[in-house]
């Protein structure tokens, strides 16, 4: 029998807010699956903004609707000359707790080092660091954004492959 019929597909979660490290992360995932996933699932997280003493931010926007753009565009931007299989998802919750949920089924869960900040922001830049302590499967935190803005494409070399 064919062991790859027998075990799950290794799956790599993402964890996507749109911003520099969370491209540099999904590229860097992309480049892991020959060593470590089947697929990318790319995972933007949403929750709708804190509300401080008489202040409540407008609850008409469609906070779904701008994490499910913050991702395409992220992934676009990932991948300018054409986007590789991923599974792209939008869930409502925070971020870490989600995160470590998927983490339960993956292969491994890579972000990006720094998020985006406030209702706008998706991924804290607490969230790789509790998601490190709480996580089912290896967490990767990807630094890659630095190397990217010195004008690299991706952020790490292609993984390589014994001949």
């Amino acid at each position: 029998m064919d062991a790859s019929a027998t075990s799950p597909a290794r799956v790599i979660v993402v964890g996507v807010d749109g911003s520099p490290s969370s491209i540099a992360a999904l590229q860097l995932a992309v480049s892991l699956m020959p060593l470590a996933g089947d697929t990318i699932h790319a995972l933007a997280v949403w929750q709708h903004p804190i509300a401080f003493g008489r202040y409540s931010p407008p609850m008409e926007h469609d906070y779904e609707g701008l994490a499910r753009k913050a991702l395409d565009q992220a992934v676009t931007e990932a991948f300018p000359e054409g986007t590789p299989p991923i599974e792209r998802r939008v869930v409502r919750g925070l971020a870490v707790e989600v995160l470590v949920q998927e983490s339960r089924h993956a292969a491994m869960v890579v972000v990006g080092s720094r998020g985006h900040g406030g209702f706008a922001g998706l991924l804290l830049g607490s969230v790789s660091s509790a998601l490190a302590e709480r996580a089912q499967c290896p967490v990767l935190v990807s630094h890659g954004a630095l190397h990217l803005a010195e004008g690299a494409t991706t952020p790490l070399p292609p993984a390589r492959t014994s001949a």
